[in-house]
């Protein structure tokens, strides 16, 4: 038995017996009390943090039923429908989109990708009517789920045209720390398609949206990059602050423009006001071209 053991053996006997021994006590309570040996501390508060995946979107709470028939009709895609050439050109818009928005083998995915903004130089141009078609059109993608948001808090255009009637959407999310995306997004009768109205009407929207709680919404929708594209159907950019303030927070814009009656000074006008942005496609609509050639033309710009 070796030095040590015999006196830890004679100090438990004494122990045993009753014997008060302070400076033993004292010694334990020192060793018991001394920080833990600095190479193991410095590993310790080394050591990585593993990041915190974003928190699975919750389901909406409420639903809503589009009427496909009043849609179809209107001229707009619904799912199921025969195949027409209106769906192919939105096959072929929605595809550098998606492509930015996951990445590819040559560039990853861009920042926001997932958040793009629809919008036009002047009202009439198109623009909410590509958000929806390209909305239905996305939400034909096997990987991904769409969420419409409708920003235009003075028409309400998208939710309109949806059939859907005004009830609480963005701007009460963003004004009520109580509310949650599930309280307000609307599930429809579209597979994988859900919608979030403007919400109640409210005089400083422009306030609002360039608001931290606008930042931190976009910051969660944005966390959900490869599970979720999200559509914003804006204002039109000459007459409107909203549509200037959003644009900046997305990460890709889409101009519309209207052929042979958008103006081409408007068009440079509305571009320079997407100067921040870093992803800004113009879509040309009702172009008047060849009947073997598309009505809509998709450029980079």
């Amino acid at each position: 038995m070796s030095i040590i053991e015999q006196a830890s053996k004679r100090l438990e006997e004494l122990r045993k017996a009753g014997v008060d021994m302070p400076w033993v006590e004292g010694a334990e309570a020192a060793s018991r009390g001394q920080a833990q040996p600095a190479a193991l501390a410095t590993a310790s508060q080394a050591a990585p943090t593993t990041p915190t995946a974003p928190s699975r979107l919750a389901p909406p709470k409420r639903n809503a039923d589009i009427d496909l028939q009043a849609l179809e009709e209107a001229g707009y895609l619904v799912p199921n429908a025969t195949r027409t050439r209106l769906m192919d050109e939105f096959r072929s818009i929605k595809r550098p989109l998606l492509a930015n928005a996951q990445g590819g083998k040559s560039a990853g995915p861009v920042e926001r990708g997932n958040l793009i903004l629809i919008t036009s130089s002047l009202p009439g141009e198109g623009k909410t009517f590509t958000s929806i078609n390209l909305a239905m059109s996305m939400a034909m993608e096997l990987n991904h789920s769409v969420l419409l948001v409708d920003t235009d808090a003075t028409r309400v255009a998208a939710g309109e045209r949806l059939g859907l009637k005004r009830g609480p959407g963005l701007l009460d999310l963003l004004l009520d720390p109580a509310l949650d995306l599930a309280d307000v997004e609307l599930a429809t009768n579209v597979d994988k398609l859900t919608v979030l109205t403007a919400g109640t009407q409210n005089d400083r929207a422009t306030e609002i949206f360039s608001s931290q709680a606008m930042q931190d919404f976009l910051n969660h929708l944005a966390a959900h990059q490869q599970d979720r594209i999200v559509i914003f159907d804006a204002p039109p950019l000459l007459p409107s602050v909203e549509a200037r303030v959003l644009a900046p927070q997305m990460g890709q814009v889409v101009l519309v423009v209207h052929a042979g009656k958008t103006h081409q000074g408007s068009v440079l006008q509305a571009l320079s006001m997407l100067e921040e942005c870093p992803v800004v496609m113009t879509l040309l609509n009702q172009s008047r071209t060849p009947s073997t050639a598309s009505p809509y033309g998709y450029y980079a710009y």
